[in-house]
């Protein structure tokens, strides 16, 4: 039977092994805390923009808007979804907003508005 003794560098990389593998779990730790921080600050953000058009018979609203992080998307005037027919209760024409928008299904639905302060 081998023994310690005959590889004396065994006990240095049995050691640096488990250093070794400690290490990756703690950053791999680190990295998935970091993105889901990113993601959630990336999902926090309003959007601005102002509303063009609303159609509350179709849940529908057209909205000037900046860039949407969350989403990739440039600035641009664009038709969202309401998640919600309640969104659309108090908006109109040509009023200044602050919005959330998600991807849903393949469709861009904006789940929050309030107006732009």
């Amino acid at each position: 039977m081998m023994s310690f003794r005959q590889f004396p560098f065994a006990p240095a990389l049995f050691a640096a092994a488990v250093f070794s593998v400690a290490s990756g779990v703690a950053t791999a730790a680190a990295d998935t805390q970091a993105s889901a921080s990113a993601s959630t600050a990336t999902a926090a953000k309003l959007t601005s923009g102002e509303v063009r058009k609303v159609d509350v018979e179709q849940g529908k609203l057209t909205i000037k808007h900046e860039a949407i992080a969350n989403l990739d998307m440039p600035a641009m005037t664009m038709v969202f979804k309401a998640g919600k027919p309640d969104l659309l209760k108090n908006i109109q024409a040509g009023d200044k907003i602050e919005f959330r928008a998600e991807s849903v299904a393949g469709a861009f639905v904006v789940t929050e508005i309030k107006p732009a302060k």
